[in-house]
């Protein structure tokens, strides 16, 4: 199973992580593993090309582990790009279900 976690702290996003694996089908040919995997990297790299915000990013292939932390501030491009990237991953839940993709927001 897919987890992907969004912490906030009021308003602001702190930060995300995406963890484990779908397991909807074998390595290589499980499309709810790639599409979140492409939602989350697309919103990393559309971050660092397309504003100004420094994020620090860490990731485990092998586990399926990639972590986003945020700037104590940042723009309004940043914001929308993972408002973005959570509307995805809420499409792809719903269209696979909870058994292997879970989004939880956390209030920090």
């Amino acid at each position: 199973m897919i987890r992907v976690t969004v912490l906030k702290d009021q308003n602001l996003y702190r930060e995300f992580s995406c963890i484990g694996h779908a397991g909807f089908d074998e390595y290589g040919q499980d499309i709810v593993c790639a599409a979140v995997s492409m939602l989350v990297i697309n919103t990393i790299n559309s971050i660092s090309s397309f504003t100004k915000d420094a994020i620090s990013v860490s990731s485990n292939e092998e586990e399926g582990r990639i972590v986003c932390q945020l700037p104590e501030s940042y723009s309004d491009g940043c914001k929308l790009l993972i408002d973005s990237m959570l509307l995805g991953i809420r499409e792809v839940s719903e269209q696979y279900g909870p058994e292997f993709i879970t989004l939880t927001i956390k209030e920090v």
